[in-house]
């Protein structure tokens, strides 16, 4: 990362300046990979980042949301306008009273974006283990997805709803009343799964 805080804030206000203009020429947003795809191309901050590594990737990803949040707070001071952060749209919209009581609430995101330490400490071992825990959730989310298509539900019933399902199930796909024994063990699995899940 760069070595004193005055070329950090001037890679900050070079990167703002820049973010600021290409969002004013895309009134309708851009997502966070279009915008930085779009900043990498130029020859600004983020040229030539290499997106392929991790630890470069989250440098990028976390500089230009402190950008977007030193932005935000700028736009609202300065012209009246917020600007919507998220990973698929990030645009500005003008600021309404409902806009401005939301801009009001505590945002730990703000907060965490907006300290510089989190960029300056995170070293690739943690990025590596927050990447980690990423997938670790998103696999157990497709798994209860999967254990609640094998009990036949959409969303998490009350526990007495997913006994009951669980009950009929295994009656009917029991091996010792004719049923198939791996479905039979599937059912079983996920009934484990979901019902610890349960409060």
């Amino acid at each position: 990362m760069l070595e004193t805080p005055s070329a950090l804030e001037t890679l900050i206000e070079t990167l703002t300046v820049q973010v600021h203009g290409v969002l004013a020429a895309h009134p309708e947003g851009l997502s966070e990979h279009a915008l930085i795809q779009r900043l990498a191309a130029t020859d600004g901050p983020l040229a030539g980042a290499d997106l392929k590594d991790p630890l470069a990737l989250f440098r990028t990803h976390f500089l230009l949301f402190h950008v977007l949040y030193r932005l935000r707070d700028r736009l609202v001071a300065e012209e009246a306008l917020d600007l919507e952060i998220g990973p698929l749209c990030i645009r500005c919209r003008p600021l309404d009273t409902i806009g401005r009581q939301a801009l009001d609430r505590a945002d730990p995101l703000r907060a965490y974006y907006l300290d510089l330490t989190h960029l300056q400490e995170t070293d690739r071992a943690a990025v590596e283990a927050l990447l980690d825990d990423f997938w670790q959730r998103l696999a157990a989310g497709e798994s209860r997805q999967e254990d609640l298509a094998t009990l036949g539900f959409e969303s998490l019933p009350d526990r007495g709803t997913l006994r009951r399902r669980f009950r009929r199930l295994a009656m009917a796909h029991h091996p010792d009343r004719g049923g198939d024994a791996e479905t039979f063990q599937r059912i079983q699995a996920a009934y484990a799964r979901l019902a610890r899940s349960l409060p």
